[in-house]
């Protein structure tokens, strides 16, 4: 019964989480995501969904731990890489961009790094790990969340593109001509 809460939770987050960006896209001029003003509740607004999600998809992961037929190798030595490799890349752009313009505040258009070779590292890092996390637990309710994560973490750039033109105008037109979108 915790198992299907918890990957309620978790879906229902992913939605509403993907509703707000499909809006976002829709609508540019009253977008959610990124958001027009960081304001000291973004942080809250932006962090505890994203939290929540991966934390319900953590949970599950370890209450059905292996429940799929997956083999050892693959899932502690594919998921595991995967888990590890996406961390180092999340953690070393968060570290230079800083969790406040991760979080959407607005920034230097950042272009070194892992941003020479895709214009969403931190994207493309995330999901490394959640798929690394449902490869290494095995767990149908991960893969569950973890889809529904994924198309979050596909659809986001697609709000966020616009926002960077206007924001950094030619830079941002020159920098997405040369890089592409994921990797």
């Amino acid at each position: 019964m915790m198992v299907v809460l918890f990957t309620s939770i978790g879906v229902v987050i992913a939605f509403g989480t993907l509703a707000a960006i499909v809006w976002s896209i829709a609508y540019p001029e009253r977008r959610l995501w990124p958001p027009k003003k960081y304001t000291t509740l973004t942080p809250i607004l932006v962090w505890v969904p994203t939290f929540t999600l991966f934390g319900t998809m953590i949970v599950v992961g370890v209450m059905e731990w292996g429940s799929l037929t997956i083999p050892v190798a693959i899932r502690y030595g594919l998921g595991g890489t995967l888990i590890f490799l996406g961390n180092l890349g999340v953690w070393s752009e968060v570290l230079k961009f800083g969790v406040d313009q991760t979080g959407g505040a607005s920034g230097e258009l950042r272009t070194g790094g892992l941003y020479r070779y895709s214009r969403n590292p931190q994207y493309v890092s995330d999901i490394m790990i959640v798929v690394g996390w449902v490869v290494m637990s095995a767990s149908p309710s991960a893969f569950a969340i973890g889809l529904a994560s994924v198309l979050v973490l596909i659809v986001a750039p697609f709000a966020e593109e616009p926002w960077l033109c206007r924001t950094y105008g030619e830079q941002y037109a020159e920098y997405a001509a040369k890089v592409s979108r994921f990797l």
